[in-house]
């Protein structure tokens, strides 16, 4: 195995694992799933707009990343 080819697994994983972190940290906007698990209770210390958008944003780069790395990734598999 190349060590391109095992970084981009080791790369692949870690950034799905933060994908899934980023989006469990977003607030449930309502009437889906996370009123199901008790994200329908309104809580005093939710986020303001800043950070709301700054986790957006953060999150949206982060799976941008993971997709980019899984596509180098079966580029690494079909050339080398």
């Amino acid at each position: 195995m190349s060590l391109v080819k095992l970084v981009l697994q080791i790369l692949l994983a870690v950034l799905g694992l933060l994908t899934i972190m980023l989006v469990l940290l977003h607030k449930g906007r309502g009437g889906g799933l996370s009123d199901m698990f008790g994200g329908g209770v309104s809580s005093s210390a939710s986020a303001s707009g800043v950070a709301e958008r700054n986790l957006n944003r953060l999150t949206v780069t982060i799976a941008v990343a993971w997709g980019l790395s899984a596509v180098g990734l079966g580029i690494v598999e079909k050339f080398l």
